[in-house]
């Protein structure tokens, strides 16, 4: 069984495209694995369709920890990558090493990611001396929404196209193994596609990036509250569960459910021993030790 690992990402580029999946949690992780996904990212976006915030600044280090563990026991081949939470490696890079660092030992990741150009090339290339696998992360940025002023498609003038190519081949260079283009026109993600000599991983990037990416619960049709233009809905297993759990809460209701076939039994001599002893001592006159008639 060969894991799939950073190299093997990079090696990729040219000879086929790279599935990537979100994934949370043991049971996503095994079912993504199963499905053929090369890369498990443990994104900060559990956040919002796991854990119910407005967006993905909330989530912690040990958060994101215990959920990296969840998915690094179910992963048997998959590359498991861990998403750096907002502020775990912006403020100095002796501490994004060092948090990038939790992630594989005792996350059981086998690299991490992270938003953000040229200004997070000092982290890369700390983690990257260090052994650490880094996966870049520009265009749309979640956890610089604020600042971006909203979910919106980036780098649409040639300037900021411009500006986004050259962040691109900044974390390249600082030894990032891919990078993710999220939410910017198809021809700029293709440009960037052809000149980095590292893969891409899109998101709202159009067809031409090395591989795509979608969060999980979207693909499956389990999160309604946000559906970017980018995403393709591949089942609708939130309305399916729905009409299960209802099927499942009208049987109890009811008292259709459990039914005979889910219930165990005992032998009829044993059933009858056990009622006469329950017999035996429902009918004893309970003591009470305050009663001054009791010897």
């Amino acid at each position: 069984m060969t894991r799939m690992t950073a190299p093997a990402v990079v090696a990729a580029k040219g000879v086929r495209k790279l599935p990537m999946l979100t994934a949370y949690d043991y049971a996503a992780a095994r079912l993504a694995e199963a499905a053929g996904i090369d890369l498990l990212l443990v994104g900060d976006s559990l956040a919002m369709v796991v854990l119910g915030h407005e967006d993905t600044l909330s989530v912690t280090m040990e958060e994101m920890l215990h959920h990296v563990r969840a998915v690094s026991r179910g992963a048997q081949k998959a590359l498991v990558i861990a998403d750096m939470p907002f502020m775990s490696y912006q403020a100095s890079v002796a501490e994004a090493v060092t948090n990038a660092g939790r992630f594989l030992k005792e996350g059981r990741a086998g690299a991490v990611k992270l938003e953000g150009g040229r200004e997070v090339a000092p982290q890369v290339r700390a983690m990257v001396a260090a052994g650490i696998p880094v996966l870049g992360h520009v265009g749309l940025t979640p956890q610089h929404v604020a600042a971006l002023g909203g979910f919106k498609v980036q780098s649409k003038t040639a300037k900021d196209a411009a500006e986004l190519f050259a962040d691109a081949m900044a974390l390249a260079e600082a030894g990032c193994f891919g990078v993710v283009l999220e939410c910017i026109p198809a021809p700029v993600a293709a440009a960037v596609t052809k000149a980095l000599p590292v893969p891409t991983i899109g998101i709202g990037a159009g067809p031409d990036c090395d591989g795509q990416v979608l969060v999980f619960h979207d693909v499956l049709g389990l999160y309604d509250r946000i559906h970017p233009k980018f995403v393709k809905q591949y089942a609708e297993l939130g309305k399916s569960a729905v009409e299960a759990l209802t099927q499942y809460a009208q049987a109890v209701t009811k008292g259709t459910f459990p039914g005979p076939e889910h219930v165990f039994s005992m032998a009829p001599e044993a059933h009858d021993t056990f009622l006469s002893m329950i017999a035996a001592a429902t009918s004893a006159k309970p003591t009470d030790p305050n009663d001054p008639s009791n010897p």
